[in-house]
């Protein structure tokens, strides 16, 4: 007969205690990385996408995206202003560009190397308003929180100085064809869906520009009705951020958020987006920064990237 196994006294608190406490070094170190290294480990990332029509050479479009900029982020500020080396035939800036009302000069600053390309752009909800302090269970519940609680930007004022010093188009609920590297697009914007701000029905519809060679959306927030209506349009790539790629992304999961009607599936990244029978590319950027109030990044490096259209 086997008797009942018995531990000396205390062992199992000592083996709690240990557990605990090895638990606990190793959140601190993950927390560190996360927030020491990873959230400044800026990446270039590079895709290849056939979307242009006709047998007509690459075409490369830099996508930067939630620059969340604060005064004194000089590493973030290099980094940017270094992306000219590329060489992109377009920038394209989809939104959260501040997150200070002194972000403004800084920011110009870094993009004006970049100025030299053309460009397109939208804002994003934290253009309008400051990020602020949030309680991180808040992203895993379906309430509503679009409605703006920070303190409010200049976004207007931003917009217009960023036109007139770059040339770049502010594609806010706008749509025009420009030619890019010789070849004619059709682009166009939207205001920042998740604060409601969008209004598709300024930039969709049958145009008399029917020999274009890309048809391109914007739009910060990949919100699904902005996606359809795209899709469904004839877009043939869609670029978006907002996501930050889930900004702490779990292992073999993946994102556990998206803060936005889109599936985790695509919250990074290239994908297939299929609406009203048809199909279009979409690219969500995990993006260049964070809030200030949540500054770390786990298996989600900030990034930019350089995308290379071809037939």
């Amino acid at each position: 007969m086997t008797g009942t196994r018995r531990f000396p006294p205390g062992t199992l608190r000592r083996t709690a205690r240990r557990a605990a406490t090895g638990f606990g070094a190793a959140g601190a170190l993950s927390l560190a990385y996360a927030a020491g290294y990873e959230r400044s480990a800026y990446t270039l990332r590079r895709l290849v996408v056939p979307a242009l029509a006709g047998e007509v050479r690459p075409l490369r479009i830099l996508h930067i995206s939630d620059l969340h900029i604060t005064p004194k982020q000089g590493g973030k500020l290099a980094w940017i202003s270094e992306l000219a080396r590329l060489m992109p035939d377009l920038v394209a800036l989809t939104g959260d560009v501040l997150s200070h009302p002194d972000a403004d000069r800084p920011t110009l600053e870094a993009l004006s190397p970049l100025f030299g390309f053309s460009g397109v752009f939208v804002p994003g909800n934290n253009d309008y308003f400051a990020p602020t302090l949030k309680s991180p269970h808040h992203y895993f519940l379906s309430e509503d929180d679009s409605r703006p609680k920070g303190l409010p930007l200049d976004w207007a004022a931003f917009a217009k100085t960023l036109a007139g010093d770059s040339g770049w188009i502010d594609l806010t609920n706008h749509r025009t064809v420009m030619r890019v590297a010789g070849r004619r697009i059709d682009v166009r914007g939207v205001d920042d869906a998740r604060l409601g701000r969008d209004r598709l029905s300024s930039v969709i519809g049958p145009r008399e520009d029917a020999d274009v060679e890309l048809r391109l959306g914007l739009s910060h927030t990949p919100e699904p009705r902005v996606l359809d209506a795209y899709t469904s349009d004839g877009v043939a790539l869609t670029l978006s951020g907002h996501t930050h790629g889930g900004q702490v992304r779990v292992p073999f999961l993946g994102a556990l958020v998206t803060n936005c009607g889109i599936d985790r599936a695509r919250v990074r990244g290239l994908s297939r987006y299929e609406a009203g029978g048809r199909g279009s590319w979409l690219h969500v950027s995990a993006g260049l920064g964070t809030s200030p109030f949540a500054p770390v990044r786990f298996a989600c490096r900030p990034e930019a990237t350089l995308i290379t259209l071809t037939a």
